[in-house]
């Protein structure tokens, strides 16, 4: 069946699954919520928990569609911390540090009507001094691929002027194999910054890859061209497992589009 004439899934039945997923994978005996961390996420409703073994999982499963395989992946510092406290989002750009499991306020997708307001902004950074201490570490050694995961996990954790000054310091010395997923993750960085604009443009100037594609299509749809969103949604559903939550994260956004 062509994309032009398959019926979409409704958007309620579709998020009912996508939140039943990641409450299944709770149950599998995962590392559970961690109540240490130091800021405890508010949000006006029932949701699960993240767990940050899950989230450590499908972060790495960015990496995987770049074949970044060179170098032992290494968790960064204050994960779970980051994990726990971070506020649930819904324009989510496929890069790591992101993992699916943050867009997870189902009754707020539902009840607004202008995905523009969903848009990144600004935020105060969480206090992370040992990440901070070890994405020094790995950009004064110039490690990689370390250090796409030290820039992903600044971002995550909003510390954009120290996610900046990473980036800048190391362009020069990105490694063929980790180019395309260090180009992703530079625009990853302006979206969730905020700079919206700046972000679509460095990833209309990327060779088409998965997480390039998901990135467009979800760029179109929170920037208010969801007959655009649909087909770049659409390629890169095709390329990624089902079993994956990124792949039910594309189908949620692909229907929000759908029904636009």
């Amino acid at each position: 069946m062509s994309f032009e004439t398959a019926q979409p899934p409704k958007l309620a039945d579709l998020l009912a699954n996508f939140l039943q997923k990641q409450a299944q994978a709770q149950r599998e005996g995962l590392v559970a919520f961690d109540p240490s961390a130091e800021v405890m996420p508010y949000e006006a409703g029932p949701v699960q928990p993240i767990d940050s073994k899950l989230a450590w999982d499908e972060t790495l499963a960015v990496a995987g569609f770049y074949g970044v395989t060179s170098g032992r992946w290494q968790t960064p510092p204050q994960w779970p911390q980051l994990v726990a406290s971070h506020e649930p989002a819904v324009a989510l750009a496929f890069a790591l540090g992101n993992f699916p499991q943050l867009v997870r306020n189902f009754h707020l997708i539902l009840t607004k009507t202008n995905l523009e307001e969903f848009k990144p902004e600004t935020a105060r950074p969480v206090q992370a001094q040992g990440l901070l201490e070890w994405a020094n570490e790995v950009t004064m050694k110039k490690q990689f691929p370390q250090a796409l995961m030290a820039l992903g996990a600044l971002r995550l954790a909003k510390q954009f002027d120290q996610a900046e000054a990473l980036a800048k310091s190391l362009e020069a010395d990105v490694p063929g194999e980790s180019r395309a997923a260090w180009d992703n993750e530079r625009a990853a960085l302006r979206w969730h910054q905020g700079k919206t604009a700046e972000a679509k443009a460095l990833w209309n100037k990327l060779p088409a890859s998965v997480p390039v594609l998901f990135n467009r299509g979800m760029a179109e749809l929170f920037t208010g061209n969801a007959q655009a969103a649909r087909q770049l949604l659409a390629d890169a559903i095709s390329q990624i497992p089902e079993q994956s939550a990124w792949h039910h994260l594309a189908r949620l956004y692909q229907t929000l589009a759908a029904n636009r």
